[in-house]
Formats: structure tokens, C-alpha cells, sequence
């Protein structure tokens, strides 16, 4: 069967985004037709479609304090408000029982780094929430390493990943996918090519279609680093946000664009990460695992404007 040929404004039309009814675990505006233009006969044809993605960027300036202190309540607030934003729903115990049921193991996927951990103000957060949701306190784990032996995460039914954004020396930026990398027994497995394979871990039994929701902690974002132990809080900034999602590639591909308009700010050039970000492009176009392209983004941003560089 031969495929349609449209005009430009047929294809306005087919391409309006529909609403998706579906599974838990996938939170997408719709599909998008993707089509293949042709510049001399200006005519364009639908060659397939794609699944758009939607994150929520919540900010508020009293989130980060004095001494880079974080404020726990507002926090909880903008955590609330992100999930909501995200599931439609007018209030945070809606939200969360959209993705958990009380027959669920819950594993919060957190990250220990010491110089910038997502801390214990996100992790309670979540944790309330997830408590709120009727899920026992004895069915509910908070772990960085350790994973593949926790009790908790081997009968996990869901996981919520929360991490904070860094650049990072061996992956380029330390985001959501790669806060994953505990769930395999040899990490530095993944570190060739600038951990160009990360999103392969996404397919493994013990976190295969489990995640619910993503959570990048832009609070105390660090933008800059030199080698593998050069960690400087000169290069951290107090951007008071997170970037919550269902797709973990649109969740670090926002936080990556707010990584590079801030070095673009402050290096007055557009100046090259010491190690390649790419894996997230390729978690996109190599290993399928979420939307990398801006476009196919939509990014609902909640709260204080100023300075958001996006």
C-alpha cells in the first residue's frame, strides 16, 4: 500500500496530539505524527508516529536557605504540586495512588554520593507519600548501594528514582538513568564510551517496567567538575528545583539543558563538559528508552521564574 501524500496544513491537522489511556507507569501527552518532508514539491507524508513526553520543572526560592540548607517542608510542597501537576490530580494522595497500590514493595532509588546526595529531605518526601498511599512502613526502602541484595528491591513491584544532577567525569552528567548503575554487580562494566550504554540497564529483570516516577533534584545542582574526585561547591548554585517525570530520558534531558544554559551563563561560551553527555541522546535513539528531543518534551514548569534558564 502506497503512503498518503499530504499538504502541509493536512498535516497540521494529523498531527494534533491525542491522549494516550495508558498502563500505569507511563505518564505521555500523546502521539505525534513523524513525517518526511519534501522540500520541492512542498508536500510532507506520515511515515509513523512517536510518544511525546511530559516532566514538570517545580521551583520555589525559599526551597534552598542560608549554608545551602534545604527546607524540608517546601520540599514536601514542591514534590506535591510536581505529582499533581504531572497526574492531573488536586491533591498529592490522588496523585500517588495513580502509580501505587498498597499491595506494592516500594523501592526509593536514592543516591549516597557524600559532596551531593539527594539528601533526606526529597527522600522522606517521597517517603510520606508513598506511606500515604497505604503501602506498609515494612514494605517501603530507601537504598543507594546495596540494591541487588536489599530484601526490599528484590521484591520490589515499584521503584521511585530520585537523584540529584552533577556533572559527572566518567557519564558526563549524573542524572536518572545513570542512578541505576547499582543494580548491576560490576558497574565500571558501563563506563566505556562515556557510559554510552546505561539505558541497557533499564532492561534488566530487576528493574524492568517498575519505575513509576523519576525525580532529578535540581536543587544544589553542580554545573561544573575537574576529574574524577574534583568536586568544588564554587560550582554548585542554588537553582531551588525539581524536574519530575515518568520518562527518565525527558527527566535528564531537561535537566541537561538547565546544566548547559547555566555553564553558557557563567563560562560566556558554549563550553564542553569534560566527558560527553551522550548516553542520554542514545538512551533515545540507540536504546528506545525515553524522549531526549526538546521537541517531543513538554515542560510544565511550576513556580519561581527567576533565573530558570529554560
Amino acid at each position: 500500500m502506497s503512503r498518503k501524500t499530504i499538504t502541509r496544513r493536512d498535516f497540521i491537522r494529523a498531527a494534533a496530539v491525542a491522549p494516550i489511556a495508558g498502563a500505569v507507569g507511563c505518564c505521555c501527552l500523546g502521539t505525534a505524527a513523524k513525517i518526511e518532508e519534501d522540500s520541492v514539491a512542498g508536500t510532507a507524508r506520515i511515515i509513523g508516529t512517536v510518544r511525546r513526553s511530559k516532566v514538570v520543572l517545580v521551583r520555589d526560592a525559599r526551597a534552598v536557605g542560608e549554608g545551602r540548607k534545604i527546607d524540608a517542608a517546601v520540599v514536601q510542597n514542591m514534590l506535591d504540586d510536581a505529582v499533581m501537576t504531572l497526574f492531573g490530580e488536586k491533591d498529592p494522595a490522588a496523585a500517588w495512588r495513580r502509580i501505587i497500590k498498597p499491595s506494592d514493595t516500594v523501592g526509593i532509588k536514592t543516591n549516597g554520593w557524600n559532596y551531593l546526595p539527594t539528601g533526606p529531605e526529597v527522600e522522606q518526601a517521597i517517603r510520606r507519600r508513598v506511606l500515604e498511599a497505604g503501602v506498609p512502613a515494612d514494605r517501603i526502602g530507601i537504598k543507594d548501594r546495596g540494591v541487588l541484595t536489599d530484601p526490599i528491591f528484590q521484591q520490589a513491584t515499584v521503584l521511585i528514582n530520585a537523584r540529584p544532577a552533577r556533572v559527572h567525569y566518567w557519564a558526563g552528567m549524573g542524572s536518572c538513568i545513570k542512578n541505576y548503575i547499582m543494580f548491576v554487580p560490576k558497574p565500571s562494566d558501563y563506563h566505556n564510551d562515556a557510559c554510552a550504554d546505561l539505558a541497557t540497564i533499564w532492561s534488566l529483570p530487576v528493574v524492568k517496567d517498575k519505575t513509576r516516577l523519576n525525580i532529578l533534584a535540581m536543587l544544589t545542582p553542580q554545573y561544573h567538575n575537574i576529574g574524577p574526585r574534583g568536586f568544588s561547591e564554587k560550582y554548585l548554585w542554588s537553582y531551588g528545583g525539581l524536574i519530575v517525570g515518568q520518562d527518565p530520558v525527558a527527566v535528564d534531558a531537561t535537566g541537561y539543558r538547565v546544566i548547559q544554559a547555566k555553564r553558557l551563563e557563567v563560562f560566556k561560551e558554549d563550553k564542553p563538559l569534560e566527558t560527553s553527555a551522550h548516553h542520554i541522546q542514545l538512551a533515545d535513539t540507540r536504546h528506545k528508552l525515553g524522549n531526549a528531543d526538546p521537541a517531543l518534551i513538554e515542560v510544565i514548569k511550576r513556580g519561581w521564574a527567576d533565573g530558570i534558564l529554560i
